[in-house]
């Protein structure tokens, strides 16, 4: 590798570096402990020196210097990790450079020469490889030493690399830690003792710091239940959330298919950087914590101070700036942020140079005051360009919040915006809240709960005016407060929208829910189906659904959120939460608020596998391990609190608490977020932790629980006695106290207030790992479980089978950014068909794992047996029919293993295969591969499969089903698992020599090759005799060709070098299947089982027993190796 020139100080080399070659401008050294001298003391010490310093001598140990005659100064040009390698490039440097040295005068202009040169070939070598251009030199000679230590696949991206220590029992061994896009690998060398560690991002279930007495801070991962342990990192946490990006990532584009397609920042893993994943990470962040669209991308931070009038004080924080957003946040413990869309904004402006200021005027007469802004003359340019404003030196605004009646104008436009694109479809659209509907509040008859409901509002109406309303208000500790106390009834919808972020899908969509209810109206699907079936099950009880005007506006806003997002559709509990929206919003509202919870407040919720809601309820017990120690210690099995506490998240309390109380959580949560209901929970357990202690199994604590439920009330709640659930219904049945809602969200702050979202956020990250590993446990365990009744193989040897299978299923994935199988990977199907394989990897798994594998023609072998497998042509086989191929070949009898081989040698799992390149012999490329694994060869039961398709059930399409049809034809099948070997087709002259030649190769190696061949000789022998006798005696007059010799080609072929010219190779692919004259001999199985038997070394052959142990560790070491070179 040419090195970027560096200089040298040769005099303290001159002892670790050996010379080999020198001219007058170049010296060649090997290092001293490699080479011809290697071994000893001396290349251990040197060893362990290069490992420990990060040099390039332990992957390169040579390495040419350039120097001047008369010059103390050398400078490093190149390095090579073989004399082949550093010889080349020696020799090109004589051939190319020596000769145009000897023109220059000075000793200056042949470095200058020589380092130019140097540069622009590293410069050429960049153009092709994934190093990019502004990676440092020390980065690409880390990406030397990553490819020369692990000898992964060249496009396995190196992201970065530390140097740390890894943990050995009780002794830490110090080397690096390099991370990739696929793998977590670790190398080291001390003294001899080479230690190297290779994990791939999705077998990892654990990844966390820890600390404990001998290691004060540590990475802690879990791998296939081994614990591995890294320490003394410079920057750890920087290394932990890279790491911890890296597993997610991983875990995404492998196990959760279905997020990973949206998003297009990482479906390129070759694009993949540390910066790149640092400024995601820091985007996530930012959209998450002011609610903002995913696709917003942070571009800018900068520290300053942003004028709060209502305080008349400068508060210090961080202004955000995306694509679309300004965004504050608040760091001197005020709570204030802010966002401000540019779709807003009407002008920037500089204010006050002498501090830096930046006004920011919005719509609604709105002016927000920026000051010591770093470089605040180019941002006041670039965002007037963003917002399609300029600055304007006459323009004044008020930098006071607006007050109520500008806000209310405020409020008018952005309702004849979001209302524009609904013009002519008002028949079809609900324009009104449910909840204004069928309970409009009467101005002139108020009660004291209504007395307190307008308390409420006044309340936020004040700090309408001081904080400004709609998107751009304050939001501050007071408008927590206010949240915490419940939302008035005539707000809540307003400020749901809000809080959520909701509101900015809507502005920036007009007209598009319209549109999709439209597009959606009259679709059939699965969703709907459920839909439908689930419509009169959302709140039964409140009026609204119990009419056709609430029925019809919960249809069209779920099936038009179903027509939107195919991938998620409908899920049970969607029904619930969309109800309680439609109750205080618009219908338009409720769907954008339904979108912000189902894609960005709750991810991965409302999916078949709901992984959103099992990694939050991990979160819940790990909260609950930390902050309620006494409830885990006396519960047994923590199962209990997933169980319990599903229907909290996915319905956020509302299935469990009564709708008045219900709501008061909702509002916490659109303020809150996840944050809120982990609160509630903990404050829920905690509430009724002494009831809980004293329960002897489950169902009591169950019991406990339900009782307190109904006890929830809300004393300030509007709602009239129709609509309310609360526990006054059941007072008969029910002792518990009455508890308020508000007093419990308050108290819920009060305890758990402390849990910071950047924590709960990690928590996620970490757990998600663990609910993946286990989903696929459970995976696992029922393909094991069914494929176990169908093999002979132990339970660990069919447990390696099955990880061997599913690794080659993802290492398929690791290197290409499309992969056909990764599509192919569905976690909503039945679990043997959650993970297949195609041709080309069942073929490395073949040539690991096959006792036929050592065959000349094993690549044939193993494309008729993908063949026969494939039953249904759609060239993927799943484990099931992988692990019962192995079974026949390690477990099955002598007519077993003939009757598989027979198999492979006669349609529709054999065709004729020759590869296109004669010196690769009988292997054949991927291509190839592929090719002949796609070829319909026809058999001849094909006119009998036909037949019985036309008679199929489901042949009609959309015509009526016959059930008896069904019933025969699944009695057909169960008769069908017992072959006999009487119904296998006959074997054609041609099948048959392909037949001998595959036997051939089998006894290739065996201590009996001899015997064996002597035998097979004979019985092809008596076989051809026996047929030729049988055709003389069935047509004495027919001219029948002889077989002696196709019995010669079947024995004196093996040696015989293939002539076919390339039109003869093209024209035999070309074929089905291949057409033979009428009077070709053929033989029928028994026929051949028969001569076998009569043979004792062809029977010790196939009955010796087999131990697939062995296969199975070296697959494990050599599976990688094996794809590497594919």
């Amino acid at each position: 590798m040419w090195l970027k020139p560096e200089e040298v100080l040769l005099k303290s080399a001159l002892k670790l570096w050996v010379l080999e070659r020198a001219n007058r401008y170049f010296v060649l050294q090997r290092r001293r402990g490699y080479g011809e001298d290697g071994g000893g003391l001396a290349g251990l010490l040197m060893g362990t020196l290069d490992a420990v310093l990060d040099s390039t001598s332990k992957v390169a140990p040579f390495r040419i210097l350039h120097q001047t005659p008369d010059s103390q100064v050398y400078w490093s040009i190149a390095c090579g990790a073989s004399r082949e390698e550093i010889t080349e490039h020696w020799d090109w440097l004589e051939h190319n450079v020596m000769k145009t040295l000897s023109v220059f005068d000075s000793n200056e202009d042949v470095t200058s020469f020589v380092q130019g040169k140097i540069r622009g070939l590293i410069a050429e070598e960049g153009k092709g490889s994934f190093i990019k251009e502004e990676d440092p030199e020390k980065f690409r000679e880390a990406i030397l030493k990553f490819e020369k230590c692990f000898g992964l696949a060249e496009q396995e991206k190196l992201v970065t690399y530390y140097s740390c220590s890894y943990w050995r029992g009780r002794m830490p061994c110090q080397g690096w830690l390099y991370l990739s896009t696929n793998f977590l690998s670790f190398y080291s060398f001390l003294l001899g003792a080479e230690i190297k560690l290779v994990i791939s991002w999705d077998e990892i279930s654990k990844l966390e710091k820890t600390s404990n007495v001998i290691l004060t801070e540590s990475i802690h991962v879990c791998s296939r239940g081994e614990d591995h342990y890294f320490s003394m990192f410079l920057h750890i946490n920087e290394t932990f959330l890279l790491m911890e990006q890296l597993a997610n990532y991983a875990v995404r584009r492998l196990f959760d298919k279905e997020t990973f397609e949206s998003d297009l920042v990482l479906r390129d893993p070759l694009q993949i950087t540390k910066r790149g994943l640092e400024n995601r990470a820091h985007s996530e962040q930012f959209s998450a914590f002011f609610r903002l669209p995913k696709e917003e991308t942070l571009k800018e931070v900068h520290e300053c101070f942003l004028w709060v009038p209502f305080c008349h004080f400068n508060t210090l924080g961080k202004m955000c700036i995306s694509e679309n957003y300004i965004c504050f946040a608040s760091q001197d413990g005020s709570l204030c942020s802010l966002i401000i869309p540019l779709r807003e904004v009407i002008a920037v402006e500089k204010a006050d140079p002498a501090n830096k200021g930046v006004n920011i005027s919005t719509k609604g007469k709105r002016a927000f005051r920026f000051t010591e802004v770093k470089d605040f003359e180019h941002l006041v340019a670039k965002l007037g360009i963003r917002s399609g404003t300029t600055s304007s030196p006459h323009h004044t605004a008020s930098t006071e919040v607006a007050t109520t009646s500008d806000a209310d104008n405020l409020v008018d436009y952005y309702e004849g915006r979001l209302m524009a694109g609904q013009k002519g479809s008002s028949k079809t659209v609900s324009t009104e809240a449910l909840m204004t509907v069928f309970h409009p509040q009467d101005a002139d008859n108020l009660d004291s709960k209504m007395l307190k409901e307008k308390m409420k509002e006044q309340s936020w109406n004040i700090l309408f005016v001081e904080c400004g309303r709609g998107v751009s208000m304050f939001r501050t500790k007071k408008t927590r407060d206010l949240v915490l106390r419940g939302i008035p009834e005539t707000l809540r919808g307003e400020l749901w929208l809000l809080f959520s972020g909701a509101i900015n899908d809507m502005a920036t969509n007009p007209g598009y829910y319209t549109e999709l209810v439209e597009k959606s109206l009259g679709t059939c699907t699965l969703a709907t189906d459920e839909i439908e079936r689930d419509l009169r099950r959302s709140l039964p009880e409140h009026p609204a659904f119990q009419s056709d005007t609430g029925i019809s506006a919960l249809r069209r806003v779920l099936t038009a959120y179903a027509y939107r997002n195919p991938k998620i559709g409908y899920c049970q509990a969607m029904n619930i939460l969309t109800s309680v929206l439609l109750l205080y919003a618009k219908e338009e509202e409720a769907f954008w608020l339904l979108v912000a919870v189902c894609e960005r407040m709750l991810p991965d919720y409302f999916n078949r596998r709901i992984i959103g809601a099992l990694v939050d309820q991990a979160v819940f017990e790990e909260l609950i391990r930390d902050h309620l120690s006494q409830l885990t210690d006396h519960m047994t099995d923590m199962t209990f609190f997933s169980s319990v506490s599903l229907s909290w998240f996915l319905t956020l309390f509302i299935s469990v608490l009564p709708i008045e109380s219900a709501v008061s959580v909702v509002d916490c949560f659109f303020y809150d977020g996840i944050k809120a209901i982990l609160q509630l929970g903990l404050a829920v357990l905690d509430y009724n932790m002494d009831k809980l202690l004293t329960c002897k199994d489950d169902a009591e604590a169950v019991t406990v629980l339900n009782r307190f439920f109904d006890s929830v009330t809300n004393k300030d709640s509007p709602l009239p006695q129709a609509v309310q659930q609360a526990s006054n219904l059941n007072d008969t049945k029910s002792y518990h106290p009455k508890v308020d809602i508000t007093d419990l969200i308050r108290e819920s702050n009060e305890k758990y207030g402390d849990i910071r979202y950047e924590d709960v956020e990690s928590m996620r990250c970490r757990n998600r790992l663990y609910v993946i590993q286990t989903l696929e446990v459970t995976t696992k365990q029922n393909v094991l479980r069914v494929v176990s009744q169908d093999v002979k193989f132990s339970p660990s040897d069919l447990e390696e089978l099955y990880e061997l299978f599913k690794k080659e299923h993802f290492l398929s994935c690791y290197w290409s950014a499309n992969s056909p199988v990764l599509r192919h990977h569905d976690p909503s199907l039945p679990y043997l068909d959650q993970y297949r394989i195609d041709c080309q990897q069942f073929r490395v798994l073949y040539h690991l794992l096959s006792p036929w594998a050592h065959c000349a023609n094993r690549d044939s072998l193993a494309l008729w047996t993908f063949r026969l497998l494939d039953e249904n042509s759609d060239c993927l086989i799943n484990f099931k029919e992988f692990a019962c191929a192995l079974d026949v070949m390690y477990n099955g009898s002598f007519t077993d293993k003939l009757k598989l081989l027979f198999k492979l040698h006669i349609p529709p799992a054999f065709t004729e295969v020759e590869s296109l390149s004669p010196s690769k012999g009988d292997d054949l490329s991927k291509e190839e591969l592929i090719h002949f694994s796609q070829l319909h060869v026809s058999s001849p039961v094909d006119s009998q499969e036909a037949d019985a398709l036309k008679r199929s059930p489901e042949k009609a399409g959309k015509e009526k089903i016959d059930i008896q049809a069904y019933l025969k034809q699944w009695q057909d099948e169960l008769l069908k698992k017992e072959e006999n070997i009487k119904d296998l087709p006959r074997m054609n002259q041609f099948q048959f020599i392909q037949f001998s030649k595959t036997l051939y190769n089998l006894f290739h190696g065996d201590p009996e090759e001899e015997l064996l061949y002597w035998a097979i000789a004979t019985v092809t022998s008596l076989l051809l005799k026996m047929e030729e006798v049988g055709r003389r005696l069935q047509s004495p007059t027919s001219p029948a060709k002889s077989p002696a010799s196709a019995a010669e080609s079947s024995t004196d072929s093996q040696n015989a070098p293939k002539k076919d010219s390339a039109p003869q190779q093209t024209e035999r692919r070309n074929v089905q299947s291949p057409r033979r004259d009428d009077h070709e001999w053929s033989f029928a199985f028994e026929q051949i089982l028969a001569s076998l038997l009569n043979e004792p070394a062809l029977v010790r052959f196939f009955e010796k027993p087999l131990d697939i142990k062995a296969k199975v560790e070296n697959a494990k070491t050599s599976q990688l190796k094996a794809r590497t070179r594919v």
